[in-house]
């Protein structure tokens, strides 16, 4: 059996069938902001490729593709104003490549790039505080947990914490 490819690229217009395919997920949506739609169809999948070819200067998302299948996305929120140095990093995995390392090599991929792209010093990440997983994966790729955001968020029904973890430079 031959090795999978795992690589990061911006989104194509080529992408619409996986993007639904592997987004269009009940369990993938639980753990992100409700800004990700659910069901995930395929005028959502046009227009978030659409949005990301608008954008000016260096890309912020980009396409987790394995084999040329999007089985996922990762990105940055850069902040502004009094957080210019700050950014959010998000990510999702398609839930059959869960437990393969791909999240962490997304938010190591995601990392390395906006210390290198942009002038940040602070990467953060928050996370459901019933998403143990995803804390993992930002552990191991070099975040902290620094917060818990008691009763920060209210998500599918119920009242929950936040767990904020950073990366500095």
């Amino acid at each position: 059996m031959s090795e999978l490819t795992l690589t990061f690229r911006t989104f194509r217009s080529t992408d619409v069938e996986s993007l639904v395919k592997h987004a269009d997920n009940r369990n993938i949506w639980r753990n992100l902001k409700d800004r990700f739609p659910h069901p995930y169809t395929v005028e959502d999948a046009e227009t978030w490729i659409g949005m990301n070819h608008l954008v000016l200067g260096p890309p912020v998302n980009f396409a987790v593709d394995l084999d040329g299948q999007v089985v996922g996305g990762v990105g940055l929120e850069l902040g502004d104003d009094v957080t210019a140095k700050t950014a959010q990093v998000g990510y999702w995995i398609a839930e059959p490549y869960w437990g393969r390392g791909f999240a962490t090599r997304a938010v190591s991929f995601i990392s390395e790039y906006a210390m290198e792209t942009f002038t940040l010093e602070r990467l953060e990440a928050l996370v459901f505080d019933w998403n143990a997983a995803s804390g993992r994966v930002l552990e191991k790729a070099g975040y902290t947990q620094e917060a818990r955001l008691r009763h920060a968020v209210w998500k599918d029904g119920r009242l929950a914490d936040f767990l904020m973890y950073a990366r500095l430079r």
